[in-house]
């Protein structure tokens, strides 16, 4: 097992494999994302940057700290490469995450306009974090585009459901060469566990800790949910038998048919 187990996107390195989301905000929030999960990057829609004029979200992001802007609210392509152009200028730096939704009840994201707005941003020298339905050939466009990882959702956004296209996330990490990391619906440090056992290389989450009973408390538990689910597949998962028992000691003469 790796002594220094880092991962890199857009030429950074990471130590922490939790990504704290943008879906509900608050300055107790992010404390614990970063003092307790251990956050090194922090994804925030352009337009919460400052609430009502009064507090600047950024001002509570410490320097060292990747700011991840999205394009939360683009219905398409265009609206998305305008947002990210516009968190550019604000001084948000290169990253961006692409969320496409035109669908107001499901809010599923829209990989055809995403691909599209990847391929238009990563030639900008974006580093594109695609949001996206975990759809194989969609994934390969995305990768073919430029894109710098891959953010399949694991259920509809702030459903804390669970991780319910998990077969279809294990194809993207077992068929695609970049980092996977499952973005939306989980709900508890098991699934991200689970999610991290699966070989992901992080965990975006916000709505299973904001609305948690202890945000602090929750945030720690999911630090250490996703590093023991990091440490469970770099050990090598012990084999799954279908149908036969399997004795872990030998069976000697005190047991007859």
């Amino acid at each position: 097992m790796k002594e220094n187990d880092t991962w890199t996107l857009g030429g950074h390195t990471f130590t922490s494999r939790f990504i704290l989301g943008s879906g509900k905000y608050s300055m107790e929030l992010i404390k614990a994302a970063l003092e307790n999960a251990g956050a090194e990057i922090i994804t925030l829609a352009l337009r919460r940057v400052s609430e009502g004029g009064k507090t600047n979200i950024l001002d509570y992001i410490p320097e060292g700290v990747t700011v991840l802007p999205n394009t939360s609210g683009a219905r398409n392509a265009q609206e998305a490469v305008r947002i990210a152009r516009l968190a550019r200028e604000a001084g948000c730096g290169d990253f961006v995450k692409i969320e496409v939704i035109h669908d107001s009840k499901y809010l599923l994201p829209d990989n055809y306009e995403t691909a599209r707005a990847t391929e238009i941003l990563a030639k900008e020298g974006f580093v594109v974090m695609p949001y996206m339905y975990p759809d194989l050939n969609a994934a390969r466009d995305m990768q073919n585009a430029g894109a710098a990882c891959i953010m399949p959702l694991a259920a509809p956004i702030g459903t804390n459901k669970g991780l319910s296209t998990k077969e279809f996330i294990q194809i993207l990490i077992d068929e695609i060469d970049l980092p996977v990391i499952t973005d939306a619906g989980i709900g508890r440090p098991s699934q991200a566990c689970e999610a991290m056992e699966m070989g992901c290389a992080a965990i975006m989450a916000n709505t299973a800790i904001a609305t948690a009973g202890d945000i602090t408390a929750m945030a720690s538990a999911f630090r250490l949910a996703i590093e023991a689910g990091r440490k469970a597949y770099l050990s090598g998962l012990g084999r799954v038998l279908d149908k036969e028992a399997s004795a872990s000691s030998p069976l000697t003469g005190f047991l007859r048919d």
